[in-house]
């Protein structure tokens, strides 16, 4: 049976236990909603990409070569089928170990719109008004700061160029959609 959203939703709760990997979850599905409304894109198709996309982080451990592959063993055991193109997105978004290359709007923007939360959290934890008024301009500057935030990976923040969309655009959605979320990931 093909996958809702709220169905992706509790298989979140059910194979997530950490609460960190949970919000990061409903984050990228946040700014994933936000940029196919943006792009005029499949809206439930983005989200259900940017909430499953780490579905197996829990179930890895180190086997990086594994992570985005191991989420279809859980999809078949849970009964849920999804799109090829939901596929290839969550596949490509680990393209440095599964050697699956990103191609599409979908694949870009998960990887950069997961990408994006980790650089605004961190940015929001250092700020005394945390996610309230943060601005995209000093966003950027953290952002070519590469010992801020060292371990997220900006060229795939980047590549979100490559779908049409400018870089500081792709930030005020990501801010605007993460306050959005302020109450729901403890700011």
């Amino acid at each position: 049976m093909q996958i809702t959203l709220e169905k992706a939703k509790e298989l979140v709760g059910k194979h997530l236990k950490d609460k960190n990997n949970q919000i990061h979850s409903f984050e990228s599905e946040a700014v994933l909603g936000a940029l196919a409304r943006e792009l005029a894109e499949n809206e439930d198709d983005w989200r259900i990409a940017g909430l499953l996309h780490d579905l197996d982080w829990e179930q890895i451990g180190d086997n990086y070569q594994e992570h985005g592959l191991k989420i279809f063993d859980i999809l078949e055991q849970e009964g849920y089928e999804i799109s090829e193109e939901i596929k290839q997105a969550i596949k490509s978004h680990n393209e440095k170990y599964t050697n699956v290359k990103r191609q599409n709007k979908l694949d870009y923007a998960l990887s950069a719109g997961e990408s994006i939360t980790g650089l605004i959290y961190a940015y929001a934890l250092m700020r005394p008004e945390k996610l309230e008024g943060m601005k995209a301009s000093s966003l950027n500057k953290k952002f070519k700061d590469e010992k801020f935030a060292a371990n997220v990976q900006r060229d795939l923040i980047a590549d979100i160029e490559k779908i049409g969309l400018e870089k500081t655009r792709f930030f005020e959605i990501g801010i605007r959609t993460m306050q959005g979320l302020a109450q729901e990931i403890g700011f």
